[in-house]
């Protein structure tokens, strides 16, 4: 049954199906699943019995996983957000849908009813679960430690949810800092319309998207995604942590150009942000310390050209015990370089051009 908060007009079903890890497990994570719109719950889940087919839909074997629907109830379609062919604005705006509720309502009662790790949550969706993964996940950092879209039909739910149309962010909308984002689509793809104004977005507001892309269509399959993009399951997202920091890479020499929206007969694979990773050290409430390299290339097989070098600015999120306020200065350290920077009005500190190479250097910020 649905509960009274999540706004329906009327008393609708709650379907959803828990699949539990094949050894039993205490604290363990959950991997949440919301399904394309040519499935409902039990097709989903169906899925998971093959290979070839909405392979996002399956679940490591040491996590528990939930399966969300939305074919059970009328007007829950597209998770609450609007879509590229929505011809009106209806769901548009940051104010959440009751099945945007629901989700939240219904992720929440799982993680009390098994005993989930509260730092290991994490949000997949494949074609309008993408569209939905990003739209609801993005907003609900609070909840996710990473989310990730399989060829999101659409950018829409998302622009609309974070507010992306303001050049700023809008005083109203004041939201934890959000789960790491992967997201790979096609340009070939007629559903991936708009990807530009959402790569950008993300970029100006500093916030973590990982990104790739080529001509694989609107596919579920991840044998035939890794011919065209081999790059596109190198991110171990599922060891992200919500109670750890992470950083955000913005403005990279390393990005490939976007195909959207002028150059969509391309036949190129590409990325953004593919080869950056992080290593947590030190968060105490005078120093932090985290390392910062870019991919070996004896760890990653890979047709792309893996630079040896590449310049980012690199913003800091979910800090835990160092805080920063708004407007304060802090002195940082990366290797032999330094100084000072201020932290925005939402305290946010971005170090710009830092240079990065495969061997770590670690990136100190003392108050």
């Amino acid at each position: 049954g649905s509960q009274a908060e999540w706004g329906y007009s009327r008393p609708q079903d709650d379907t959803f199906v828990v699949v539990h890890p094949k050894v039993g497990r205490t604290n363990a994570p959950l991997y949440v699943v919301l399904h394309s719109a040519g499935h409902d719950v039990w097709s989903a889940v169906q899925c998971t019995a093959q290979t070839g087919t909405h392979d996002i839909y399956h679940s490591p074997d040491n996590f528990y996983a939930l399966y969300l629907d939305c074919r059970a109830n009328n007007g829950d379609w597209w998770w609450g957000g609007r879509n590229p062919r929505d011809a009106g604005k209806k769901k548009s705006g940051g104010e959440l849908q009751p099945v945007e509720k629901r989700v939240i309502g219904t992720v929440k009662w799982v993680m009390e009813k098994y005993g989930i790790d509260p730092n290991r949550v994490y949000l997949c969706g494949n074609s309008m679960g993408g569209s939905g993964a990003l739209g609801i996940g993005l907003r609900h950092g609070d909840l996710f430690a990473a989310i990730k879209a399989n060829v999101p039909a659409g950018i829409e739910h998302v622009y609309d949810r974070m507010g992306f149309e303001s050049a700023s962010v809008p005083a109203e909308l004041k939201l934890p800092d959000p789960p790491v984002v992967i997201d790979y689509s096609a340009q070939n793809d007629d559903w991936s319309v708009g990807h530009e104004r959402f790569v950008k977005a993300m970029n100006d507001r500093k916030l973590p998207l990982t990104f790739y892309w080529g001509p694989f269509g609107h596919a579920n399959n991840d044998a035939r995604i890794l011919k065209v993009n081999d790059l596109v399951h190198s991110f171990d997202w599922l060891n992200v942590k919500k109670n750890e920091a992470y950083a955000v890479f913005s403005n990279a020499s390393c990005n490939d150009p976007l195909p959207w929206p002028d150059n969509l007969s391309s036949t190129d694979a590409g990325q953004v942000n593919a080869f950056f990773r992080w290593k947590n050290g030190a968060d105490t409430e005078s120093r932090f310390e985290m390392q910062l390299y870019l991919v070996l290339e004896k760890n990653l097989t890979t047709t792309f050209t893996i630079p040896k070098s590449a310049t980012a600015d690199v913003s800091l999120r979910r800090l835990q015990r160092f805080q920063i306020e708004p407007r304060q200065t802090v002195q940082w350290q990366f290797g032999q370089a330094g100084g000072e920077v201020t932290a925005d009005a939402d305290g946010l500190i971005t170090i710009p051009t830092l240079t990065l190479t495969d061997a770590p250097i670690t990136l100190v910020i003392s108050k």
